[in-house]
C-alpha cells in the first residue's frame, strides 16, 4: 500500500519559514518524481515545485520561484519543500504528490497523494 504523508505545516509569521516533508512508502521511492501542490480556501489546487528521481531537475509555479526549494533525500524516502518569505497569500493546505517515471507540473498525471498539511501565514 502507498502511503505518502506530509508534515511540518503550522502558523507562520509573514517573512517567515517553514519546511514541510513528504515521507513515501510502498513504492520504490527513486523511481518517483515528486511534487508540492496546494489549495487555498476557496480555490482549485495549484502546482508549487517538482523534482525528478535523481533529484537533478526541479521546476517551480512563478509564484515562489525564488523562495522555495525543493530538495530530496533518496535514501530516507523523503522529499522537502523550504519555504522562505512567505505571504499571506501562501496560505492553503499543502499536498505531496508522486508519479511514475518524468517530474511534471500537471496534476492529473501524479499516481499517489498526500492528505495534506495545513499552512497559514498571518500576523
Amino acid at each position: 500500500q502507498v502511503k505518502l504523508v506530509e508534515s511540518g505545516g503550522g502558523l507562520v509569521q509573514p517573512g517567515g519559514s517553514l519546511r514541510l516533508s513528504c515521507v513515501a512508502s510502498g513504492l520504490n521511492f527513486q523511481n518517483y518524481a515528486i511534487g508540492w501542490f496546494r489549495q487555498a480556501p476557496g480555490k482549485e489546487r495549484e502546482f508549487v515545485a517538482t523534482i525528478s528521481r535523481s533529484g537533478d531537475n526541479t521546476y517551480y509555479s512563478d509564484s515562489v520561484k525564488g523562495r522555495f526549494t525543493i530538495s530530496r533525500d533518496n535514501a530516507k524516502n523523503t522529499v522537502y519543500l523550504q519555504m522562505n518569505s512567505l505571504k499571506p497569500e501562501d496560505t492553503a493546505v499543502y499536498y505531496c504528490a508522486a508519479k511514475g517515471g518524468s517530474t511534471t507540473q500537471i496534476e492529473r498525471m501524479y499516481d499517489y497523494w498526500g492528505q495534506g498539511t495545513q499552512v497559514f501565514v498571518s500576523s
